[in-house]
């Protein structure tokens, strides 16, 4: 999420390495699209369509491709029980990846279920609001006002630590969670708010985008969308509230919203800040 989605971040190649090796610059629905860049704003097209490649190996992907309202989609899930899930920003070089290929140049894929990107940020495509890595916090929380879909009030923040992972709304975050996560991300609007579509978001707006978002269930795991044709604000957000029963889901981005599933091939292209890794345990979780 492009802000109108910035700080220096530690990689999550030294997680990723461990294990083997090792935004949303759309305006509220129902108004003109604009990308808001750390206080200027600049027209933008329609996003290009997901770019399917060739399976990169046979083993079955976490994700599956639906229908909602006539919308294709891709939802993918994250279970406690066979991954982990970090943030990812900075390259070895210090610089941000830019794009889910960069990143994936820099991990064996073969321990990536899936990433997608989410989280705000600004021009340089560093985190701009609360952002969390390896457990260091390089930025902090954004209760500020301000234009975009980041400022519809209430945002959030996708969070967690070890298999626990959250979707809460930013100011329930800052009053009720007082430990640190292992890893955060702050974006917005959030989607669906304790089990009720955002206030703010039309059934259905004349806005429509390449969307993406993330909700955690009440099993605990984590449920990531992304539309692969233009899709409203009011459609993402009831396919989490109807079919995922998120009682939390987080808009992630729209526009350059971008997925890499190495078991399917799905690597698509776009410039995109923060990362949501997704990775496989090497052993399964106790239940």
């Amino acid at each position: 999420m492009s802000l109108g989605n910035t700080g220096p971040v530690r990689g999550v190649l030294p997680l990723v390495v461990a294990l083997l090796l090792g935004a949303c610059s759309e305006q509220p629905a129902g108004e003109a699209l604009v990308e808001v860049k750390l206080g200027s704003a600049r027209s933008v097209g329609s996003a290009a369509a997901p770019t399917p490649t060739a399976p990169a190996s046979a083993e079955a992907s976490a994700c599956r491709e639906v229908r909602f309202e006539e919308v294709p989609l891709t939802h993918c899930i994250a279970d406690p029980a066979l991954h982990r899930i970090a943030m990812a920003n900075l390259g070895p070089d210090r610089q941000p990846y830019g794009s889910l290929a960069a990143f994936a140049a820099n991990v064996d894929p073969a321990t990536i279920a899936f990433a997608m990107n989410g989280g705000i940020y600004g021009d340089d495509l560093r985190a701009i609001g609360y952002y969390v890595e390896n457990g260091e916090r390089l930025k902090e929380l954004d209760r500020g006002e301000g234009e975009g879909n980041f400022y519809m009030k209430p945002n959030g923040v996708f969070f967690g630590s070890g298999g626990k992972w959250q979707v809460l709304g930013s100011n329930t975050f800052f009053n009720t969670v007082s430990e640190r996560p292992e890893f955060g991300t702050q974006s917005g609007p959030l989607l669906v708010v304790e089990g009720k579509l955002h206030p703010e978001i039309q059934d259905n707006g004349p806005s429509r985008a390449i969307r993406n978002g993330v909700g955690v269930d009440a099993r605990g795991r984590a449920h990531f969308v992304i539309s692969n044709a233009p899709i409203s604000f009011g459609q993402l957000a009831r396919y989490f509230r109807d079919e995922i029963k998120a009682a939390n889901a987080l808009y992630l981005d729209g526009q350059v919203s971008s997925l890499w599933d190495p078991a399917s091939g799905r690597m698509d292209k776009g410039r995109v800040g923060p990362i949501i890794v997704v990775m496989k345990r090497q052993e399964r979780a106790a239940p």
